[in-house]
């Protein structure tokens, strides 16, 4: 997982470049599942008018088995069942896969392929979700360009924060008192939150939840004493309510800890604020001795 991380700069670079000119549609359905759907949503929690959903939902309830003309479907290995279920579901899609040998992109309503250019990945999706995002925020007329210039400037910082908060948790984890842990952003890094909870949940073998500021206000501060709160703080509309919450839970008993990259504005954090995560993911299962990432089935539901 390691050395998949420490590829992101230059993995991010290059789709950066192939991925300028795309265009990608709007008000249409945006389908994936784990990584690729949490991916969608740094660009719906901004505003860019697009519709995310897991494909399993899709499928068996939102869908009604109608055909629409037009979705896009999102599948990092172009192999997960629920995702390749929905291509019926449109007469013409466009896929976003890293994988170009795989069912996702082996359809007669296939309209075009945009390959993520990650390389193999193994471990957590980490290569591939930067890459996802990239091609989403230039498909949809975001220019990402300040948030992959900070990924090849920053990693040695990313790497520093995620090593010593990761020594931290362990710590608390194997005290006595530990409760579960909670990671919180607004806006776009919902997407992060969500992705960060996901790597470390399937890597460590704790669980992690993500989840907005106003979802944690609105009853799981209840449970601060004892967990740990990983809050991703961003110079947003809701900076002043995210401050003013955690040091009320953080003197009710939970243990905050705090992640802001103030290089890159909030619109683009998402691209570098799940970075540091991801290494806190790698060290935090290295201390806890953790051999491998995928012990309870595999890394993908297949096909």
């Amino acid at each position: 997982m390691i050395k998949e991380i420490k590829e992101i700069p230059d993995k991010a670079e290059k789709i950066h470049y192939s991925t300028k000119n795309i265009k990608l549609p709007t008000d249409v359905p945006y389908i994936g599942m784990g990584s690729s759907y949490y991916a969608t949503l740094a660009m719906y929690y901004q505003g860019i008018p697009i519709r995310p959903s897991r494909a399993s939902e899709y499928y068996n309830y939102l869908s009604k088995k109608q055909v629409k003309d037009l979705g896009v479907l999102i599948s990092q290995s172009g192999r997960s069942s629920e995702v390749i279920w929905c291509r019926e579901l449109f007469k013409k899609f466009y896929a976003i896969t890293n994988v170009l040998k795989s069912p996702l992109c082996v359809s007669t309503n296939l309209e075009r392929v945009f390959p993520l250019l990650a390389g193999v990945e193994l471990s957590s999706s980490t290569k591939t979700y930067i890459n996802t995002l990239i091609t989403l925020y230039n498909g949809l007329g975001v220019d990402p360009t300040i948030a992959v210039e900070a990924l090849r400037g920053k990693m040695y910082e990313y790497e520093k924060w995620g090593n010593e908060t990761a020594g931290l948790i362990y710590e608390l984890i194997i005290g006595d008192n530990y409760k579960g842990s909670y990671i919180i952003g607004n806006g776009p890094n919902i997407s992060t939150v969500h992705q960060a909870a996901h790597i470390l949940s399937e890597s460590t073998k704790y669980p992690f939840i993500g989840m907005s500021v106003s979802e944690y206000d609105h009853g799981p501060k209840e449970t601060a004493k004892g967990s740990v709160v990983i809050v991703i703080k961003s110079d947003g509309v809701s900076y002043r309510r995210t401050n003013k919450l955690f040091e009320l839970v953080e003197n009710a008993g939970a243990h905050v800890f705090y992640y802001e990259d103030k290089d890159v504005p909030e619109a683009l954090s998402p691209i570098t604020s799940v970075v540091p995560l991801m290494f806190m993911t790698y060290y935090l299962a290295k201390y806890l001795n953790i051999p491998k990432p995928f012990m309870v089935g595999s890394k993908v539901t297949e096909l």
